[in-house]
């Protein structure tokens, strides 16, 4: 299982490791449910465009963040053990 490191000098960065990794889980979470339902038809064209709209933005914030802070979308991938990969 992969440690996040908690020494002093890297404290941020393995937070924000940790922090955008949840946040890339529930972005991908929200994309699938979305993707449903944009698939069973029950969205106007105005709540089409909203829904895509909101999800470019939140994906541009997440490319911010994580160059921000130094991450690649690889790093937020952890390992957790016998489960595999998190994303």
């Amino acid at each position: 299982m992969e440690r996040l490191p908690l020494d002093k000098t890297n404290v941020e960065q393995g937070l924000a490791k940790l922090v955008l990794t949840v946040i890339e889980l529930l972005r991908q979470l929200m994309e699938r449910q979305a993707m449903r339902k944009v698939d069973s038809g029950l969205l106007s064209d105005d709540q089409l465009e909203e829904l895509g709209l909101t999800l470019m933005r939140l994906e541009e914030k997440m490319l911010e963040l994580k160059v921000i802070f130094g991450l690649e979308h690889e790093e937020l991938n952890i390992e957790l053990g016998p489960l595999g990969r998190l994303l």
